[in-house]
């Protein structure tokens, strides 16, 4: 996508540096830094703390960290010491099932190469990983934008509202975006839309991030709070809501950002669809049951406990509860298959159940 004229990635190969960047995402809107990655503790740096978020992104960053890994490689026992560095990654941030996949995929690919290919191999297969992604995203754009091109119709050219929830815009998903791709794709065709933004608490990647997006390409959006989806659907302001997910079961169980199953029972009380924009490699082809088979992560209490802004040139964290004051920082939820109307992918669209899921994906089954 591009910022001010100029095309952007949040995850990218500096080829006359050798290095892997990513923009620092923690500091957006407010600042535009560039980071390079340069060792595997800084991969894993960046996925838990958070410069890099979203599903496929943090795939593609576990990708970048297996060549990391192996650039980095200086003595000893090489196969002992690159399995280790692997796990690591591998384990850095636990809901996201893209992570995994990146990073099993990256090791497949070399498990029978000679060490002095490793090094290039690893490199060539992030860079694939990456470049897949993107362009996975980019058609579920092209499904997704007959969604929003219906209601349009319906509504007789009138502005389509829709709701979206954390981000799943590029910064989250390499480039288009999953939630987001249908939107872009809306709007390039001249469809009159306007977003409502919901903050998503606590770490508001609604508010700093989607609205930055959306804002860029010049797309009419609203912040909310994340308690008010319910208010605006019962009064007729939401046309649908899409969504993107960290793990979807191929049965159709949804985990996303913290909130997600909250809009998904207004959705359903109100008759608004619910759709859910996802790559396959999201989906997660062993698990079935998503509420007591995701783990979801537990995150720093601190994230509930401040908040952080932007002021005189730096970023503060303010407390805003009472400092000896507990908090629970559940970074994720699941919503059940039965809440969600649709998944839109990059080979179309489907039911949120298994049969479907199975039909539009027939290679890769019940693992």
């Amino acid at each position: 996508m591009k910022v001010d004229g100029k095309d952007l990635r949040p995850i990218f190969f500096d080829n006359e540096k050798n290095e892997v960047c990513v923009i620092d995402q923690r500091i957006l809107p407010h600042k535009l830094v560039i980071e390079e990655l340069k060792t595997v503790d800084d991969i894993i740096k960046a996925i838990k703390d958070m410069y890099v978020r979203g599903a496929p992104l943090i795939g593609a960053t576990g990708a970048y960290g297996i060549y990391v890994a192996a650039k980095n490689y200086k003595e000893g026992d090489f196969k002992d010491y690159f399995l280790k560095e692997c796990e690591r990654v591998r384990l850095s941030r636990p809901t996201a099932v893209n992570l995994e996949w990146a990073v099993d995929r990256v090791l497949e690919k070399v498990k029978a190469a000679d060490y002095k290919d490793v090094v290039a191999l690893t490199l060539a297969e992030a860079k694939e990983i990456t470049e897949e992604e993107a362009e996975n995203c980019r058609k579920i754009g092209e499904y997704g934008v007959s969604l929003i091109e219906e209601i349009s119709k319906k509504k007789r050219g009138e502005t389509v509202n829709i709701l979206t929830h954390c981000n799943a815009g590029w910064l989250a998903c390499v480039d288009y975006g999953t939630a987001t791709a249908p939107m872009y794709a809306a709007y390039d065709k001249g469809i009159d839309i306007h977003v409502w933004v919901d903050e998503t608490r606590p770490l508001n990647q609604g508010a700093r991030l989607t609205a930055w997006e959306l804002g860029k390409h010049g797309i009419k959006h609203t912040v909310i709070t994340d308690n008010a989806g319910g208010h605006i659907m019962q009064h007729g302001m939401v046309d649908i809501v899409i969504t993107g997910t960290d793990r979807t079961t191929y049965t159709g169980d949804v985990a996303n950002k913290i909130g997600t199953y909250l809009k998904a029972l207004a959705a359903k009380d109100n008759d608004v669809p619910f759709y859910v924009a996802l790559p396959s490699s999201t989906f997660d082809w062993k698990l079935r049951d998503g509420v007591k088979e995701i783990p979801i992560e537990d995150r720093d209490p601190n994230e509930i406990k401040y908040v952080t802004g932007f002021s005189e040139g730096k970023m503060h964290d303010v407390l805003i509860t009472p400092e000896k004051s507990e908090a629970g920082n559940f970074a994720f939820d699941v919503t059940p298959a039965r809440l969600v109307t649709g998944f839109i992918t990059e080979r179309g669209m489907c039911d949120a159940n298994e049969d479907s899921v199975i039909k539009l994906f027939p290679d890769k089954g019940k693992l």
